[in-house]
């Protein structure tokens, strides 16, 4: 307002890099995989640029500054920080040290995600994973220890575990219900708190051409100065300008929460369709809570074990419109 340059948030983007930081800290998955996720939430950036957003020292309220000596020194910033000091030099470490052990490990807990769900049927034991080296290439197999032979290609079984999974879908009920959840917790909350905003606003807008029109008025009749009325009348339009581009930028949400509301039916119905990009904790939770059965391990074919829950909320895409009628209410 007064013409002087200031850091302050832009949101959303704000809260996903405060996400972003904690994210990495924990070091629980790849900077490669914590920025896929970033991008997802709204966070437009590429794969260095992200980098380059986890190594700045003004997200912690430092600023890096040039002495005449050529050498830099980190001052604290007027700015208020997105994350503490102990958050940013955490995230260096796992950056610069963690990580570089740790990539590899999570490639082959990824690349096995199914393993400590899989069962030798010859003698039992749970099945471990490991990758072979073949004269031409590496292969991973699920296999079984000491001298039982018992294995099977890794990628198969994945592949024949994912297709399982994306051919159940919700049922009906389940699909009206998921809606009526998502529109009443989130969408309608979101809205009505943003046309309340904007209502705010426009009346602000009035009440800011009001003053405005007023003060023409007493500049006419003589009762307010020249200077003052100009001064009036900059600080009005200066006021009227920012509340404008508030009241646009709000509307752009709103139409976003539309757009964000016509969800697409088949999204929706077929919720597995996107479990090769889903995280490898988020795959082993769901193998957990659908784990794979009668496993053939010459040709990888399975089943799965749906509890009762599970039964009443998907289906098999053949049995939809059959089982239409048996559906719970």
């Amino acid at each position: 307002m007064d013409g002087k340059k200031a850091i302050a948030p832009k949101e959303p983007e704000a809260d996903i890099i405060k996400w972003s930081f904690h994210q990495a800290a924990q070091n629980d998955h790849k900077i490669s995989e914590i920025m896929k996720m970033a991008n997802e939430k709204g966070l437009i950036c590429s794969r260095s640029h992200f980098f380059r957003i986890l190594r700045n020292p003004i997200y912690c309220g430092l600023i890096s500054v040039k002495l005449k000596s050529n050498e830099e020194q980190m001052i604290k910033g007027l700015h208020e920080p997105l994350i503490s000091e102990s958050l940013f030099y955490q995230v260096q470490s796992v950056i610069n040290t963690k990580r570089k052990t740790t990539s590899k490990k999570d490639d082959l807990k990824e690349l096995f995600f199914l393993r400590g769900f899989l069962t030798c049927p010859v003698c039992d034991r749970k099945l471990s994973g490991s990758i072979a080296q073949g004269s031409s290439k590496k292969y991973p197999y699920y296999h079984c220890h000491d001298r039982c032979r018992t294995r099977i290609n890794a990628v198969l079984l994945n592949d024949c575990y994912q297709n399982k999974l994306q051919q159940l879908i919700l049922s009906n009920n389940t699909i009206e219900l998921f809606k009526d959840i998502l529109e009443g917790q989130n969408i309608k909350t979101q809205k009505a708190s943003y046309l309340y905003g904007q209502k705010l606003l426009e009346r602000r807008i009035k009440e800011e051409e009001l003053t405005l029109s007023r003060g023409r008025k007493l500049f006419i009749a003589g009762i307010l100065k020249i200077d003052d009325y100009n001064d009036l009348k900059k600080e009005c339009l200066v006021n009227t300008k920012n509340l404008s581009k508030e009241r646009r930028d709000i509307t752009l949400k709103l139409k976003a929460i539309d757009r964000k509301n016509q969800i697409e039916n088949k999204a929706l119905v077929e919720i597995f369709q996107k479990f090769s990009k889903f995280d490898t904790s988020d795959k082993r939770y769901l193998v957990s809570l659908i784990p794979p059965v009668d496993i053939d391990y010459r040709t990888g074919d399975l089943s799965l074990d749906l509890n009762q829950a599970f039964s009443k909320i998907l289906l098999k895409k053949i049995n939809r419109k059959t089982n239409k009628k048996n559906e719970f209410h």
